[in-house]
């Protein structure tokens, strides 16, 4: 009942691939290094410290990571 009256709606019209181009082209671009999400568990503690420098702790805890793994080499 619900598709035919959509069908019979000229201001309804079936939205085309062309229509939905636009919208795949929405979201984050392309990141120059691939990421790779998996779950960790880390202390309460290590984890707050970063939180409380605010947005970016994520990246954040990434650098100090990576800084450890330089130091290393």
């Amino acid at each position: 009942m619900i598709d035919r009256g959509i069908a019979a709606d000229p201001d309804a019209p079936e939205a085309t691939a062309a229509d939905l181009a636009p919208a795949r082209k929405l979201g984050r671009p392309p990141a120059e290094r691939a990421k790779v999400q998996l779950t960790v568990r880390y202390d309460q503690d290590v984890v707050e410290a970063f939180k409380t420098g605010g947005p970016g702790w994520q990246t954040r805890m990434n650098d100090a990571l990576r800084d450890w793994l330089r130091r290393r080499a």
